[in-house]
């Protein structure tokens, strides 16, 4: 089937061999007070997919009932990791991995809960850096209103965080960014309240750029930024306008077969019709 045919968030594209894996959040229970699973698409030209192939579940008194968002799946010293959100009624949504044998799983728990506690967080990407592993992701606005975008180092096994929280930027911060307008309406927040979703972290002529949505002055869309030190410490320098500035988000980059740097995000952002779009890169 053709992308558009199905439905999907939060797009992220692994090509393993001679087949690209996408992974993404279901569309009908993304904001369902219920979701119970992941799954994986199979493509080797990016226009012909097969799937869905189920590649976790929720385990019979598993905690994790709602807000099963963003997965990425990472091939890492012989193994596929998979990055999620989860959380429940009783449990703030947080930053947790899942382990298989292959990429169309099936995948189960692993370690720890890589995020704190006591924070809202949503869509960890990984990040390496030397013989370091980084978790970047979004401290959420439920806790920071101001829009945080954030990093931890994690053990070598991805099993948990090693650091504290480092708070890479704001999104108000980045000037193409505007408060959400209905803020208090849908989460009964007075004031601005800004949003960061969706970092990737992807390395061209020897910069580390980032790219990560937030509401523009349009609406939903992804924005651009560059470390000028190259690390993900930063500091991270903001581009004025939206690299994709309308109604569609949480992207990613990845390298096809070509060996091209390609970015991918779903597209519109209206409820049950997201589908796969392609753009090109112009940094």
């Amino acid at each position: 089937m053709k992308a558009s045919e199905f439905s999907v968030r939060d797009p992220y594209i692994l090509l393993h061999g001679d087949t690209y894996y996408l992974y993404g959040t279901r569309s009908e229970t993304a904001w369902s007070d219920y979701a119970d699973g992941f799954d994986v698409y199979r493509s080797t030209d990016l226009e012909n997919w097969e799937g869905p192939i189920e590649i976790f579940r929720r385990p019979e008194g598993f905690w994790a009932d709602r807000y099963y968002w963003a997965p990425e799946c990472i091939e890492y010293q012989g193994a596929f990791y998979l990055l999620t959100t989860f959380g429940s009624a009783q449990k703030k949504k947080g930053i947790y991995v899942l382990k298989a044998d292959r990429p169309e799983g099936p995948f189960a728990p692993w370690g720890d809960r890589l995020t704190p506690e006591d924070w809202t967080c949503i869509d960890g990407t990984i990040c390496f850096e030397g013989d370091k592993v980084y978790l970047v992701y979004s401290h959420s606005f439920e806790d920071s209103p101001t829009g945080d975008m954030c990093c931890q180092q994690l053990s070598e096994d991805l099993t948990h965080a090693v650091s504290d929280p480092v708070r890479l930027f704001e999104a108000c911060e980045a000037p193409w960014a505007t408060p959400v307008p209905f803020a208090k309406e849908e989460f009964g927040m007075e004031g601005d309240v800004y949003f960061t979703d969706g970092p990737c972290l992807f390395r061209k002529d020897g910069k580390l750029y980032m790219t990560w949505s937030s509401w523009s002055a349009r609406s939903y869309a992804v924005g651009l930024a560059c470390s000028e030190s190259g690390s993900v410490a930063g500091p991270w320098v903001q581009r004025d306008k939206p690299f994709f500035p309308e109604n569609g988000g949480h992207g990613m980059v990845f390298a096809d077969k070509q060996g091209k740097l390609q970015f991918v995000l779903h597209y519109p952002n209206d409820k049950y019709q997201e589908h796969l779009l392609f753009t090109g890169l112009d940094l």
